[in-house]
């Protein structure tokens, strides 16, 4: 069993946000006990009295805010980017991520569309192994929301009638939705679509250079980014410059 941990950034109704993102992490079964850890141990080194209560989580790590405020500024930032680390030290991570420009399917909801971009691209990735004779399912887990109906309901229906590009063929259940709280996976989805906002948004490709190495890919084709840009419009980003599979 694979699972994908995902999680979003970018807000619908703020104007200053460009793109909605959604991003995150496919591992195999026995790994998220071992990648916790690193997060735990990371935690206890920047919160000691209390850990399991430091939630990582990408702008409040940036901004300072709740218990990342009483952490000095070079801790908080070297934190993130050793997480980021973890991630891209491991051999089982793969990593998926939607990143879509608002005005390019306005008034429709980007994130439905992300979503099913994931779910597209986590099938096809296990479409691939179960050529190779690993035949395995996945499930998608993703942080709490308003959305849980809606992505429920869409990955029901793409069970059933298939997506945009075909049928879903190795996904065994509907979403689950979780606390990022309760699980430092959750959080390592977090850090990962922060690090593509900080990329899309901002210029800044700090944090993504970390990763980028590890979004699904084979035979020098990136399967597992997309960028989805207004018609017309032009991108050198990584994704739109590999030409993904769409």
């Amino acid at each position: 069993m694979h699972i994908l941990y995902l999680d979003d950034s970018g807000s619908l109704g703020n104007a200053a946000d460009r793109h909605i993102i959604l991003a995150g992490l496919s591992v195999f079964e026995r790994s998220p006990y071992w990648l916790s850890g690193e997060l735990d141990k990371l935690a206890a080194k920047l919160w000691p009295d209390s850990p399991n209560s430091l939630e990582f989580h990408g702008t409040e790590i940036f901004s300072g805010r709740k218990q990342w405020r009483g952490i000095r500024r070079d801790l908080r930032i070297g934190a993130y980017s050793q997480a980021l680390r973890v991630l891209s030290a491991s051999t089982d991570v793969r990593l998926f991520g939607a990143v879509i420009h608002k005005a390019a399917l306005s008034p429709k909801d980007p994130l439905e569309f992300a979503f099913e971009q994931i779910c597209a691209r986590f099938d096809q990735f296990l479409g691939r192994l179960h050529k190779t004779g690993d035949t395995q399912r996945g499930i998608i887990v993703l942080d709490e929301s308003s959305h849980e109906t809606t992505l429920q309901g869409l990955a029901i229906d793409f069970r059933h009638h298939g997506h945009r590009w075909g049928n879903l063929h190795n996904i065994a259940e509907v979403p689950f939705f979780v606390d990022s709280r309760a699980t430092r996976m959750i959080q390592f989805a977090d850090l990962v679509a922060y690090a593509l906002r900080r990329y899309y948004e901002n210029g800044d490709s700090t944090y993504f250079d970390v990763i980028s190495g590890k979004f699904d890919r084979e035979g020098g084709v990136i399967h597992g980014l997309t960028h989805y840009i207004p018609r017309g419009e032009s991108c050198s980003c990584l994704a739109c410059r590999q030409k993904p599979s769409q």
